[in-house]
């Protein structure tokens, strides 16, 4: 269920940092990320595997249950304090957990990469609904490599090159494709609430980190930030919908940005972008 990169707990008194991969991810995907921070943090930074992912991992859940199973995580690994940083679904995941747990003071900040805060209207859930559940017919009736050949076709990972979609359904291949079709379905964006609301009187530090090549989000990052002023957002050049996978150093260097004044437990050496690639702040 775990897959944990440090060698020892962290210290109750340390802030840490819970990674949430997304739909079809590994904990392993973090990797190229956090080779890119401070070796010494490696105890601090835990990265999680999702229901219905992996042999090890439990039984989907609906959302109502999944703050229950990551506030379970939490303390089963003996964090009194996080800073949740959720890609995708793991961010969705994220997010509906702060809204739930903002009061408890366990939360330091939230990170949400290429996620989506909820939809707007009825119209909006049916669409998502009846593409969410083409998906899982698939996935119950299909090869997973022939359905993944597919998935990786859709527009939000129009930036992928062949090389790259060859690389990401070899990887992703190894899940077992019913647990994916349990998980899509109890989690379906069509089911989760709209979480916009809640962003937009957050007291708590507030990320969104997009890709400059993710249209779709890129649009959606605009409008969110434009209606969630406490909102901060960072948008990585040359990056499509996964950005830790695709410039990993950007996103370490973003991280330092962010959570160096919002979280003084995380003092950074100074991390500097290459030049002409500054994120946008």
């Amino acid at each position: 269920m775990l897959a944990p990169l440090g060698h020892s707990a962290p210290d109750s008194n340390d802030t840490a940092l819970v990674f949430l991969h997304g739909f079809l991810g590994t904990p392993t995907e973090w990797l190229a990320l956090l080779d890119r921070l401070p070796a010494a943090w490696r105890p601090r930074c835990h990265c999680l595997t999702l229901p219905g992912h992996g042999a090890d991992a439990p039984a989907a859940l609906p959302w109502h249950h999944l703050d229950d199973w990551l506030d379970g995580e939490l303390n089963r690994l003996g964090l009194r304090r996080v800073v949740l940083y959720g890609y995708s679904l793991g961010g969705r995941l994220a997010l509906h957990y702060a809204a739930s747990a903002q009061a408890s003071g366990k939360l330091a900040g939230l990170i949400l990469e290429s996620a989506n805060p909820g939809l707007a209207t009825a119209a909006e859930r049916q669409q998502r609904a009846r593409n969410d559940a083409y998906w899982v017919r698939r996935l119950r009736g299909e090869p997973l490599r022939q359905v993944l050949g597919d998935w990786y076709q859709q527009p939000v990972f129009a930036d992928l090159s062949a090389g790259q979609r060859h690389e990401l359904i070899a990887l992703r291949s190894q899940h077992a494709p019913r647990p994916l079709a349990h998980m899509l379905a109890a989690s379906s964006l069509a089911r989760q609430p709209d979480l916009t609301p809640w962003l937009q009187h957050a007291s708590l530090p507030v990320l969104y980190l997009y890709g400059a090549a993710d249209h779709k989000f890129a649009t959606l990052a605009d409008s969110l930030l434009q209606r969630c002023p406490a909102v901060e957002g960072i948008r990585i050049p040359d990056a499509g919908h996964n950005l830790h996978l695709a410039r990993p150093e950007l996103v370490a260097a973003a991280l330092r940005r962010w959570l160096s004044p919002h979280c003084p437990d995380f003092n950074w050496p100074d991390l500097n972008f290459p030049e002409s690639e500054e994120p946008v702040l």
